[in-house]
């Protein structure tokens, strides 16, 4: 019988094939550099792509005291966390995170778009924030990438 058959290939760690990318963040506008970002280290840009395994690629991001955010998110935008204690909830703006650390903001932009599970935090493992442009994963040989080419 000369029928065409398609099979559905379902990734697993043995058959993922992981890359190291490496991603600029000067200019970038901080949300959609994180959804870009993490679109990538979800693996949704490949063919083989399963959604309950990790496939996706691990980025490095350089810059990261360089991007944007529109409008007036610099002082309304607030990260929210608590200490434990009663009344111990306690907000910065995103102006405040950013003078701690800009890293951080960028972390937590690409972490709140990846799934909320024990996946999700395998995933953000794979990500790489720094401030500058020098990073240590060139043992890696990661390739960089221009994110404007991922639709």
């Amino acid at each position: 019988m000369n029928t065409l058959s398609y099979r559905t290939v379902s990734a697993n760690k043995a058959t993922v094939n992981k890359e190291w990318l490496v991603v600029d963040a000067e200019g970038e506008v901080l949300g959609r550099l994180a959804s870009k970002v993490a679109k990538l280290i979800r693996g949704k840009h490949k063919p083989n792509f399963t959604p309950h395994v990790d496939c996706g690629d691990n980025v490095v991001i350089i810059n990261a005291e360089k991007i944007k955010l529109t409008g007036n998110k610099w002082n309304d935008k607030t990260y929210v966390r608590h200490t434990g204690y009663p009344g111990g909830q306690r907000t910065l703006s995103a102006i405040e995170l950013f003078g701690k650390s800009p890293s951080r903001v960028v972390e937590k932009a690409v972490k709140g778009m990846l799934p909320k599970n024990k996946l999700g935090s395998a995933l953000f493992r794979n990500l790489y924030v720094y401030t500058g442009g020098e990073h240590q994963q060139e043992a890696q040989k990661p390739k960089v990438i221009n994110l404007n080419d991922i639709k």
